[in-house]
């Protein structure tokens, strides 16, 4: 079983982990470090997937009612749409080495999932996949959303997982560009107050049995 050095960073502005993730892909493809799963929070920002065109027209409100929320938007490298960010969503970044034996990239992303959906069956809420999109679903309501990039088998970017996070948020964009269903929150699911740092225990569990790691 390999290790998996888990880093829990606070709140990290978005450029900051993009710039944090690009040397930590290097150094895994090096073998300098062993695999490396960061989880954080981010301020308020909307990041656009690879195809920037459909990503932008998925942004609903103006630029100036974006400025004045304090809202950045940001160029990402990951595949996806449109997504927002901010205090209370728990994101985790993973940067794996999928060889010798999960080159998959189908699986890697249904993995994602399946640790976010034992996330939620941990605080008893019952989650689930939706045929035809990625992510984590309530009912008809996406908990958890996944835009990842893959270079030679090392993965970085991965999902953000809303624990507190301020849906009205989702109402600046169309997320995912999924205009017909809903966004919802732990928070709200359980029907009491959470904190983001109060489920990475719970997820760190869910994600070491997923992908069959020994965090330290």
């Amino acid at each position: 079983m390999r290790d998996l050095v888990v880093r829990r960073l606070g709140l990290v502005p978005y450029t900051e982990a993009l710039d944090l993730q690009k040397g930590l892909v290097e150094d895994r493809r090096a073998g300098r470090i062993p695999d490396t799963l960061l989880l954080l929070e981010h301020p308020h920002v909307v990041t656009l997937g690879v195809k920037l065109a459909e990503a932008r027209a998925h942004i609903v409100a103006p630029p100036e009612v974006l400025a004045a929320r304090g809202v950045d938007v940001i160029e990402t490298g990951r595949g996806g749409d449109v997504t927002y960010h901010g205090p209370g969503q728990l994101v985790a970044y993973p940067i794996l080495d999928l060889t010798p034996d999960r080159q998959d990239v189908h699986r890697y992303v249904r993995d994602l999932e399946a640790v976010m959906i034992r996330l939620c069956a941990a605080y008893g809420v019952t989650a689930d996949r939706v045929p035809g999109y990625s992510g984590a679903w309530v009912g008809d309501r996406k908990i958890g959303a996944i835009g990842v990039r893959i270079s030679r088998w090392i993965t970085s970017h991965g999902l953000a997982f809303n624990v507190s996070t301020d849906l009205s948020c989702f109402d600046l964009i169309v997320p995912c560009g999924i205009a017909d269903k809903s966004v919802t929150s732990l928070t709200v699911e359980v029907g009491r107050p959470l904190a983001a740092r109060e489920v990475m225990d719970a997820f760190v569990e869910a994600f070491v049995s997923v992908f069959e790691r020994h965090a330290r």
